[in-house]
């Protein structure tokens, strides 16, 4: 399972990429492989107030819907429309392409509340060995 090293988590498996006062957000590789084949995304409208921890997107697949979180408070400056037609993207590229929303955050102490990659996989349910 991929966790980049760069990147900052929710324990409900957002993953955070941190520009400036710009976060990126996607569901992670753990997430996407949970739901499988996603068919389905809905995202927020470019210019929503957000706080962190509200419902702000929903990934839909064969198996599941799944709610997608703010992991931070701001505005929504921007949405990847490409996985609305796309969603597949998600599955194959969930750090790059599949990417779901930008917050322009306004509260750098709420990037404390974000786990490292250490943290989110000691989170994750321990995979069987082989």
């Amino acid at each position: 399972m991929n966790v980049p090293r760069e990147l900052r988590y929710t324990p409900t498996h957002e993953w955070v990429r941190i520009r400036g006062n710009i976060a990126t957000v996607g569901i992670t590789d753990y997430a996407q492989q949970q739901l499988s084949d996603i068919t389905y995304v809905e995202l927020p409208d470019k210019g929503d107030e957000v706080s962190a921890s509200d419902e702000v997107a929903v990934v839909e697949s064969v198996k599941a819907a799944s709610d997608v979180y703010a992991p931070l408070s701001g505005t929504i400056v921007e949405v990847n429309t490409r996985v609305l037609e796309e969603p597949e993207l998600i599955n194959t590229d969930p750090y790059g392409e599949g990417w779901l929303f930008k917050i322009q955050f306004t509260d750098r102490d709420e990037l404390e509340d974000l786990l490292d990659a250490d943290a989110y996989e000691e989170q994750l349910p321990q995979e069987e060995e082989e």
